[in-house]
This record gives structure tokens, sequence and C-alpha cells, in this order.
């Protein structure tokens, strides 16, 4: 049998997470489900209200811990993590989920859009990462969680520069894997499909295999659990679009344009 890539968590009622980006959706479903689970979790994202909603009754017991933050903000997520690491003791997980999404067409390109696109995609959760690991190499354990998308996987309609981001997004998980996991703090690559958010609630074309945010944070869960590198979810859509890489491009252009009509 295949050992698991990443080194064991402790038991949900063991656990410190910290999770950026926990204030709606998959970020504020995973912080739930931790919750429930009996972990303490640190909260953050830029809204408070957003925050105070996901961690309800948890936070007044004392095992949801608010830290507000705009993650974009490299001072600011500096202080968070000492506070978070200070209140908890050690830090056993920082789950970066926190990210946007804007439909981009190549004649509807500018650079303003673009930049602002990927300093919450790609440069917020690399200066998360850089906040983090000097934390985590002196602890001599714990893991980082990374949420890009399956449409990093290749190149898709109206995801010009938000696919170009996930798809950094996985290339830098797959490094810092190589450099971290022999120091014994694990990498997980989280790669949705389609959730429903209020992101996804903006999208108007058709989403296939839609699954909704809890569903996604018990897939999440089981992958962390499980050890695995890459969670990737839903598994059939996953799938369909793993198959797709590696088709030849003559291929691939045709089937996208056959299954999206663009």
């Amino acid at each position: 049998m295949l050992r698991p890539l990443n080194p064991s968590l402790p038991p949900w009622r063991e656990m410190r997470a910290w999770i950026v980006g926990a204030s709606s959706g998959i970020g504020a479903a995973v912080a739930r489900a931790l919750l429930e689970r009996g972990a303490h979790v640190a909260l953050s994202a830029r809204s408070a209200d957003g925050l105070r909603e996901a961690a309800g009754a948890y936070l007044a017991q004392g095992t949801a811990v608010l830290e507000p933050l705009d993650f974009t903000d490299g001072t600011a997520v500096a202080g968070a993590w000492k506070r978070v690491a200070g209140r908890f003791g050690h830090v056993d997980l920082v789950l970066i989920v926190a990210g946007t999404h804007q439909e981009i067409r190549a004649w509807e390109l500018t650079d303003r859009d673009a930049r602002a696109l990927l300093e919450t995609n790609l440069h917020g959760p690399i200066g998360t990462v850089a906040a983090i690991v000097p934390g985590l190499l002196a602890q001599g354990r714990g893991a980082i969680g990374i949420v890009s998308s399956l449409a990093g996987y290749r190149g898709l309609p109206k995801a010009l520069v938000y696919g170009a981001s996930k798809a950094a997004l996985i290339n830098f998980a797959e490094t810092l894997y190589l450099d971290l996991r022999p120091r014994n703090v694990g990498v997980y690559l989280i790669n949705p499909g389609f959730v429903k958010t209020p992101l996804t609630d903006r999208n108007r074309f058709r989403m296939p295999h839609l699954i909704g945010a809890d569903e996604a944070a018990r897939a999440i869960l089981a992958g962390l659990r499980r050890g695995d590198f890459e969670i990737a979810f839903p598994r059939a859509f996953a799938r369909q679009l793993a198959l797709l890489r590696h088709l030849p491009y003559r291929l691939y252009f045709a089937a996208v344009r056959r299954a999206t009509g663009l």
C-alpha cells in the first residue's frame, strides 16, 4: 500500500487551524466543519461580519477566533500569524482559500484588471506562505493547504487571467511540496471544480457538476485526513479535466469548443 504523501494531521479535536478566506463560500464551510468536529480555528478575511456569521456560537465557546485582515497586505498577514500562533501555541494547518474571479475575454483584457486579479489570486497566497513558513519550520511540523482550481489545468474560455493565476498556484504548490515535505511540513493542493458560492453565483454560463460549499468542505477534510497532495473534486469532473490535460492541442481546442460553444 502506498504511503500518504503528507505527514498525518492530528485528530480534529486536537487541531489548531488558521483559515484565510473564511467569511463565505468554501472557507466558511471548512471553518464550520472543523469547528463542528472540535477543532480550534482562527478565521480571517476582510469582512468581520462574515467571519462572525461563519464562526457562529463557537466564538462564544472560545474555539473560534477572529482575525479580520486583507491578506494582500503582508504586514497585516504577518501580524495575524504572530497572534494566531501565540494564542494556539502551535498551528497544525494553514488553509489559504481567499481568492476572486472575473470573466475576461481577450478583447476585454486590461492591465488594471489583470493586476488586480493576480494580486488576490496569486500574490496574496504567495505572500501568506512567505509569512508562515519560518514559523512552521521552527515548530518542526504543520501543513499548508492552498486552494487553486481545476481551471488551472489548461486554458479555458472566459478565464484568461483567472485560469493563469490558478495554473501558477498549482505550480507553486508542487514546488512548495518538494521543498517542505522533507522538513516535515505538509502541503495540500486543493483544486475544486464549480462550487456554489457568492462568486460562482455571478457566472452567466452553465456550470457542470456544480456542488454546494458544504460538500466541498467534506471533500477537503477527507483529503486532508488521507494525506493526499492534490484534493480535486467533484471526482467525475476532475477526472474529465485531467484527461483533457493529456490531449494534443488540436484535439483539446476542438473538445473545449464543442463543450462550451465558444
